[in-house]
């Protein structure tokens, strides 16, 4: 079993009157099977209301399933006794990292969590050091994070959650309110992390140009897997990914479209040195 297991997972919202009857049933997720090795690092798409982000809450066991399993590390996310092993295997990066970061100066915000779990003050400080040193912010650990640019916030939640040692790193939409460095900042932090540390990454996204460098990518629809693959094979469905309301990173639409007026060019470009290289002599 890899270390994220679902198994037909399904979830729903209710909502209920003032007398406690329902009123209403939302189908969030219908039926998910996705499972993740360890040190993998996995992007799931999907555009606003897909249920990409409440299946990123199942992985913390933030939500439990109405239906199915999801395992973390072979512990099921449904039994409340292992709720707390859980979240220590798998950390949150959420979307507003203002919401993430609690203390006025940096190092003491990333020591925060193992402080709370316990962890003795000596290697608290080394957990500190090696997480704000792994995102680059080594030399911010006195600033205010009042004071850091949206990017390096970010970093600083993602070096807080490094700190607890977890297996896992949920990023739900970590650079949805980020300028396009910031953007780059953060996910290259997490590929470092995975590349360097063996972290295992889920990468919540509607950002197509965060997934060329997945080890595999799932799109979500209405609740549902609608596809899966590495990104080759995902990027190379244009058009129905066009169906599912998702964009494709500019370099592959433009293959995509210089393929139909006749040229030959292999499908699913990712980057434009792959364009440029399969262009006719």
């Amino acid at each position: 079993m890899g270390i994220i297991k679902a198994k037909d997972v399904s979830y729903q919202y209710i909502r209920r009157d003032e007398e406690d009857n329902i009123e209403d049933v939302n189908v969030a997720l219908d039926k998910i099977n996705i499972e993740v090795e360890k040190g993998q690092f996995i992007c799931i798409l999907g555009h606003n209301g897909s249920g990409k982000s409440t299946f990123a809450k199942h992985i913390n066991a933030l939500l439990t399933p109405s239906e199915g399993t999801l395992w973390v590390d072979g512990l099921d996310t449904s039994e409340e006794d292992k709720v707390m092993s859980i979240r220590q295997k798998a950390g949150m990066v959420f979307q507003n990292p203002d919401n993430q970061i609690i203390a006025s100066i940096v190092e003491e915000d990333v020591g925060f969590g193992p402080e709370n779990m316990g962890v003795p003050t000596d290697e608290i400080w080394e957990r500190v050091i090696r997480s704000l040193k792994a995102v680059d912010m080594w030399e911010y650990r006195d600033h205010s994070p009042n004071k850091l640019s949206g990017g390096q916030k970010q970093r600083v939640a993602i070096a807080g959650v490094m700190a607890m040692e977890p297996e896992c790193i949920v990023a739900d939409e970590p650079t949805a309110m980020l300028d396009p460095l910031g953007r780059q900042e953060v996910i290259e932090a997490l590929h470092q992390l995975n590349r360097e540390k063996h972290v295992t990454v889920i990468l919540i996204t509607h950002y197509m140009e965060e997934v060329v460098d997945a080890d595999k990518v799932y799109v979500m629809h209405n609740g549902k897997v609608s596809l899966q693959g590495t990104p080759r094979e995902i990027f190379s469905q244009v058009e129905r990914l066009k169906e599912l309301s998702l964009d494709v990173p500019q370099v592959t639409l433009l293959a995509h479209e210089l393929k139909q007026a006749g040229l030959d060019i292999q499908d699913g470009i990712l980057t434009r040195q792959e364009l440029i290289d399969s262009l006719p002599r």
